[in-house]
């Protein structure tokens, strides 16, 4: 591997890869033999959010979980819009991708001589696998990057895919600019993964990092792949939050532990909302945390950890105890102030039990992709998971040779959205949260898009111009679809339509290019 190499020293490759978390990695080292493989990474290798990831990955290894729990529990997390085929695949084939895991040097944390388990919301078991404490995240990307060190797989950082190359409706390569040369690059192979990650970015509060801007989606989108469950964005209901500090996650597993939340008051207010308290569905729990928040006229709520004493709270959470000593806060005495943030997008490109999307030749894997097992709210740590199974699976179809593509959706709407750049990042985030964030109405949502509309089309020669150009066109996705779902679903909740309509739309919403 040339791991910053300028120019690679060919431009053919069996497999390109863009994007360099789990499942990119995951891809490039399960495809190597093959021949040679490409991985671009518009940032550094570990610039992802694989790397911010801390509760860790769920899978049904404990003495008393199954596959099938962890598959009920799936579905009943995802409000009625799983894809059983797919939810099927991710929990009977998850405990081999964690052999898979360990196989390729990640350290998982270990009690007594076996796997660690934790709890977390709407699981019926403890069967979150972790690593590191809360980093679990940055162990997997640290072991991945060194087991591709390898002569097949070239990585190149900095360097930024513009286009999916598509001749006779199939994809061969990719067009790239070198953002440190600024040279204009083409790549050729019969076979391109996007695994690029969320669009976390589209909000002024979000746990992602900044290369989060959905330029995945928008690739395969404008490549002619279709896109599904876009009106279905995640917000994770404890982020820190302080004046002028950027959001951090404060994972799960803490309330998974035994954190409670506490309004402006000092009352413990989950009971109220849920049965389940802290550990209810993450939708609920972020519009509870919204309205408490609504009704104090505060900007946070408290997470309370001092009750924890079962666990070592600096060796469990070691990332997050560092992080809030860090902010003055000692989270064995004292709250931490926490509230909702933009945090993982259910849709993306559509794809199927072989992560192939409707294009042949193009698959996405990982956050870019909407397989389905995720419905209309994610379970909590099935991310981490579907990453590498469906890594598993393209990489495994590759190899086949099989070709072919994913069923085109009959239910696919036609959409053409103006390609216009937002006049900065912070613009569109502000009026992405305004309008499309945790609770939405018809009117947001039409000002939003009347809005974007008046924005000018850009040719855009930068990576922040391209970046707001993928954004703006995302957006407007985000928008339609969810100004179309005239319900409330697991995290699409509408102030002017309250309830689910299952009569109406027990069905996802599909988009294709209009021509």
């Amino acid at each position: 591997m040339a791991e910053g190499a300028r120019i690679p020293l060919r431009h053919d490759y069996r497999v390109i890869v863009l994007g360099s978390g789990i499942s990119g990695l995951f891809v490039a080292l399960e495809t190597r033999r093959l021949g040679p493989v490409l991985v671009l990474t518009k940032g550094s290798v570990d610039d992802c959010n694989t790397r911010w990831a801390q509760g860790g990955i769920a899978a049904a290894i404990g003495p008393l979980d199954s596959p099938e729990q962890h598959l009920a529990d799936t579905i009943a997390a995802g409000a009625g819009l799983v894809d059983h085929d797919a939810a099927h695949v991710l929990c009977f084939e998850g405990p081999q991708r964690i052999r898979d895991l360990i196989t390729y040097g990640v350290p998982f944390d270990s009690l007594d001589g076996e796997i660690a388990l934790g709890r977390e919301a709407a699981h019926s078991q403890s069967r979150i696998v972790h690593a590191g404490g809360d980093r679990t995240g940055a162990e997997i990307e640290t072991a991945l990057t060194g087991a591709a060190y390898d002569p097949a797989i070239t990585i190149v950082d900095h360097i930024l895919a513009t286009r999916i190359l598509v001749e006779d409706g199939r994809a061969v390569g990719v067009e790239a600019i070198d953002l440190q040369t600024g040279a204009h690059e083409t790549f050729v192979a019969p076979a391109v993964v996007i695994a690029t990650g969320g669009a976390g970015r589209l909000y002024s509060h979000t746990t992602n990092p900044d290369v989060t801007t959905g330029d995945g989606v928008v690739l395969g989108f404008e490549a002619g792949a279709e896109v599904a469950d876009l009106e279905f964005y995640q917000f994770h209901p404890t982020a820190f939050r302080q004046e002028g500090e950027q959001q951090f996650l404060i994972s799960e597993a803490v309330r998974g532990e035994g954190a409670i939340l506490r309004n402006k008051a000092g009352e413990r207010f989950m009971p109220r909302y849920h049965a389940l308290a802290e550990l209810a569905p993450r939708d609920i729990v972020a519009r509870a945390i919204a309205n408490e928040m609504r009704e104090d006229g505060a900007d946070h709520v408290s997470l309370d950890c001092t009750g924890i004493t079962r666990v070592d709270l600096a060796v469990r959470f070691p990332g997050i105890h560092e992080f809030c000593l860090e902010h003055g806060i000692d989270m064995a005495k004292d709250p931490i102030p926490v509230s909702p943030a933009a945090h993982y997008l259910m849709g993306g490109i559509r794809t199927d039990l072989h992560a192939r999307t409707t294009v042949p030749g193009l698959y996405a894997c990982g956050e870019v992709a909407c397989t389905g097992v995720h419905g209309a709210n994610r379970l909590a740590s099935n991310s981490l998971l579907e990453t590498v199974v469906f890594a598993k699976r393209a990489a495994e179809h590759i190899a086949g040779g099989q070709g072919g593509a994913a069923e085109p959706s009959v239910e696919a709407i036609g959409a053409g959205i103006p390609g216009v750049s937002a006049p900065g990042h912070e613009t569109l985030q502000r009026l992405m949260w305004e309008c499309a964030g945790i609770e939405r109405d018809a009117t947001r949502l039409e000002r939003a898009l009347a809005t974007i509309a008046t924005w000018h089309e850009a040719s855009p020669a930068t990576r922040p111009e391209f970046e707001r150009r993928q954004m703006a066109t995302l957006a407007q996705l985000m928008l339609r679809a969810a100004l179309q779902r005239t319900e409330s679903r697991g995290a699409h909740y509408r102030a002017d339509f309250p309830e689910r309509d299952d009569a109406h739309w027990l069905r996802r919403q599909v988009f294709r290019r209009a021509d």
